[in-house]
């Protein structure tokens, strides 16, 4: 590559950031760090499933998901919420024990909430029995309820699940669910509070 292109390029890129400044596209294209590129992740995610961009910055994490108002809240603050092992789970990404929730046993009718801001995410009507140890459920209890975002994190690409009002790590969602979807998405019970009807 000559050095007249390259120069050339990255004028471009540079030209297009700093106009795209005011939609928030800047962000997506040069992310300065994980945190940002996730932020711009999501709010992507968001505006694909019909939400909005809060201040039109991409790297806010303050995205809107169909009239789901963010909550956004200081390590510290998560921290006096919930238990360390909450914590562990929904703010860094964790993953607990299998066979250990005792959501797996449940089998009453009720609404599965985010531990974390106690949005209803799930259905007891969506759970069935995986045998993987988790809390399984075939669809959440509305599209605009989860986010869902590619996680490279291990030697596989995996889709991961989070709050869409808390951003809190719920799990992940795999093709090999039964009908009507498909799906399953394997959650953290640690990460979920079950609401009896």
């Amino acid at each position: 590559m000559n050095r007249r292109y390259f120069l050339s390029m990255v004028g471009a890129v540079a030209a297009f950031a700093a106009v795209s400044k005011f939609t928030g596209l800047a962000g997506a294209l040069l992310p300065s760090d994980n945190h940002a590129a996730t932020g711009a992740a999501l709010a992507a995610n968001a505006m694909e499933r019909g939400g909005a961009v809060a201040n039109g910055n991409l790297n806010d994490r303050t995205t809107k998901a169909k009239g789901i108002k963010k909550v956004i809240k200081t390590d510290a603050e998560w921290k006096q919420i919930l238990t360390p092992e909450q914590y562990s789970v929904a703010r860094e990404k964790g993953t607990e024990r299998a066979f250990s929730s005792p959501l797996n046993d449940i089998h009453d009718e009720g609404i599965f909430e985010c531990v974390a801001c106690e949005l209803p995410v799930f259905s007891s009507k969506a759970k069935f029995d995986s045998g993987t140890g988790w809390p399984s459920f075939y669809e959440p209890i509305a599209k605009e309820s989860v986010q869902e975002v590619v996680d490279k994190s291990l030697w596989e690409t995996r889709t991961e699940v989070l709050c869409a009002r808390c951003d809190s790590h719920l799990g992940h969602v795999f093709d090999d669910g039964p009908r009507p979807t498909g799906l399953r998405y394997c959650m953290n019970g640690v990460a979920l509070k079950f609401v009896k009807s």
